[in-house]
């Protein structure tokens, strides 16, 4: 053989890679290759649950917005009911109180036109009681126009002071 190859020798390298190649296709490869399909699957399955976790969480956000909506909207329904009721509870004190005024000023009114009678009355008995106690003096005093006089005279000074 020129150049010194031996064809069996070469033949036998041959072998002996295709034995180290499959040895550690069946020893190495294959079983790095199932590792890593594992874990990808693994991941897969990871990211799917995440996935769907995260769809349930928007939907959950979803559904709580539309009753937190929903919760402001009742929130602004009952406080414009309880201002309503308020205005009219108001309403209602503001029209009692104003007849209770109107009532009392009516009894205030009957009082005092009650109390003026009641005045009137009696400063007409004092003056029936002074004129029938003017007439007894005047009665028992001998002369009518001097008593008079000296009473006219007397109310002047009075008025003098």
């Amino acid at each position: 053989m020129p150049l010194n190859i031996d064809l069996q020798q070469i033949l036998l390298h041959w072998m002996n890679l295709a034995i180290l190649v499959g040895g550690l296709y069946f020893i190495l490869f294959k079983p790095v290759k199932q590792f890593i399909e594992k874990r990808e699957a693994h991941y897969r399955e990871r990211d799917e649950q995440a996935q769907a976790k995260l769809a349930e969480a928007e939907r959950i956000k979803s559904e709580y917005q539309a009753k937190l909506d929903g919760a402001d909207e009742e929130i602004r329904q009952s406080r414009a009911k309880v201002q309503l009721a308020v205005q009219q509870t108001a309403e209602e004190q503001l029209n009692q109180a104003k007849a209770q005024a109107q009532q009392i000023l009516t009894h205030a009114r009957a009082e005092a036109e009650h109390d003026r009678e009641e005045i009137l009355h009696s400063s007409q008995r004092e003056l029936r009681r002074l004129a029938a106690e003017a007439t007894k003096k005047l009665a028992l005093q001998s002369d009518p126009f001097d008593q008079f006089l000296d009473l006219a005279e007397e109310g002047g000074k009075n008025e003098d002071r």
